[in-house]
């Protein structure tokens, strides 16, 4: 039985049964061309909250070695910080813009106003930045209904110095207790296709 950590916002009880930390694994295959990319890959995600109503969200990749490697080594792939949020207008009892404190009582402070934001599909609507240290940052636009998660990106950011990278999709699911996610991407003038996808289970 899944219990609510001490403190949580009612914003997140939508989202959390993706709090923890969770590792494991997953296979990176991304066509380029006429030719294609195929590694085996792990990762360790972290779901955390600060009080706020959002999450706070890390991942860390390696490349696994390659078959017949005499040196077992685990090579680092790439990472990403992010936050996770249930997508609404903010208010005065919410904090900034900047370091600005909210003014008056915190908006959506109990279960019941939280229910009045679920969306015609009855689930709720969220919002996902996410910022990659080679220069990316996307927001993603989407929904979570129970244990499921799908995600479109909004708008994708680079510096001038960033590869090509134009649009992504996410999912994310609990299934046997297992987080399973898979992750589509349009980069390197590709349309949008498949990219990575893994399966990992909570280690704390």
């Amino acid at each position: 039985m899944f219990e609510l950590p001490v403190g949580l916002p009612s914003e997140l009880v939508p989202l959390s049964w993706l709090l923890g930390v969770w590792e494991g694994s997953g296979v990176l295959d991304y066509t380029i061309g006429d030719g294609s990319v195929t590694r085996e890959f792990g990762q360790r995600v972290s779901f955390s909250h600060d009080g706020l109503p959002h999450l706070n969200y890390n991942s860390y990749t390696w490349l696994e070695p390659e078959p017949g490697d005499p040196t077992g080594e685990k090579i680092p792939l790439v990472s990403e910080t992010g936050y996770w949020r249930l997508s609404r207008q903010q208010g005065e009892g919410d904090q900034g813009p900047g370091m600005l404190p909210g003014t008056g009582e915190p908006p959506f402070a109990t279960a019941d106003a939280v229910e009045t934001l679920r969306n015609d599909d009855g689930g709720f609507d969220i919002e996902v930045a996410l910022v990659h240290p080679a220069g990316v940052a996307e927001l993603y636009l989407g929904q979570v209904k129970g244990p499921r998660i799908d995600l479109a990106t909004d708008a994708v950011m680079r510096t001038q110095g960033a590869k090509p990278y134009a649009a992504a999709t996410r999912m994310y699911g609990l299934v046997d207790n297992h987080l399973l996610w898979a992750w589509d991407i349009a980069a390197l003038g590709q349309t949008l296709r498949t990219h990575a996808s893994g399966r990992l289970a909570k280690v704390d």
